[in-house]
């Protein structure tokens, strides 16, 4: 499935003006983006550019300092009279909770809980639906998964790719509107690489949007419908993949440089 005849699909996801510090370093410095309903953007740009503090920021694992931060309708953050982002109040951060998934670097299972109670827990405790229910909707992501088998294995039984794939399946279980990943093969060798990002690829037939901040270049030029570039906590391009990765400008060709081999 193709997004990106978007001009006619909802904002679902709106930062504007977004900054955020922490003590004198700047990591963002006036950011500003949109991802519509069902597209997929990944970000990509060096090691310290802001791009993991920018899905921290989105996912409210983080505060901005300043800017406004807007899910559909629901405006979750808004500079206040003296320019600081003042937050809605908890009832509305839950409700805008369950628009948005993640999937983090390091997997983040419980331990000493199997797949099929990591998968299930926030649908049975966060959505109140039953444990039969909870766990039909677990089995047929862990089939999409291809790990149907794995579900009363516990997470050291399992390679990184593996639960990495359970991570996925637990954050598509709360069945989000958005789907973040940051930089979901970071912590994978070569061969489980390939692995996650063909079961990422396989995600698009859902038609939810996903944000994914990516090293993997030809992944994310494959994949995307817009490709935001940033580099020392500004967006420098943003475009479509095949505009971003011909940008002639000069901070992105050094930057694409070091993976000419693969592009």
């Amino acid at each position: 499935m193709n997004f990106n005849n978007g001009e006619n699909k909802m904002n679902l996801l709106e930062m504007k003006h977004v900054k955020k510090s922490f003590g004198n370093l700047q990591v963002l410095r006036d950011i500003s983006l949109e991802v519509k309903d069902g597209e997929i953007v990944s970000i990509i740009g060096p090691s310290g550019s802001g791009k993991s503090t920018l899905l921290r920021c989105a996912t409210l694992l983080e505060t901005m300092d300043s800017g406004t931060l807007k899910y559909e309708d629901i405006i979750v953050a808004e500079n206040d009279p003296n320019g600081k982002s003042a937050y809605a109040d908890k009832k509305t951060i839950r409700k805008v909770s369950s628009v948005f998934g993640l999937v983090f670097q390091q997997f983040n299972l419980f331990p000493h809980w199997n797949v099929m109670q990591n998968v299930t827990d926030a649908v049975i405790n966060v959505q109140k639906k039953s444990k039969a229910d909870a766990e039909k909707i677990g089995m047929e992501l862990l089939e999409k998964m291809g790990l149907s088998d794995k579900a009363n294995y516990y997470p050291f039984q399992l390679s990184g790719g593996q639960q990495q794939r359970v991570a996925i399946a637990r954050a598509l279980a709360l069945n989000p509107k958005v789907l973040f990943f940051d930089e979901p093969t970071s912590a994978l060798d070569p061969e489980l690489t390939g692995e996650v990002l063909k079961v990422i690829k396989s995600l698009k037939d859902l038609k939810i949007a996903m944000v994914i901040v990516t090293h993997e270049m030809s992944f994310a030029r494959d994949i995307s419908d817009k490709v935001i570039f940033m580099a020392d906590g500004v967006i420098v391009e943003q475009g479509s993949a095949e505009e971003v990765f011909n940008s002639e400008n000069e901070r992105m060709q050094t930057f694409l440089g070091r993976y000419k081999d693969i592009l």
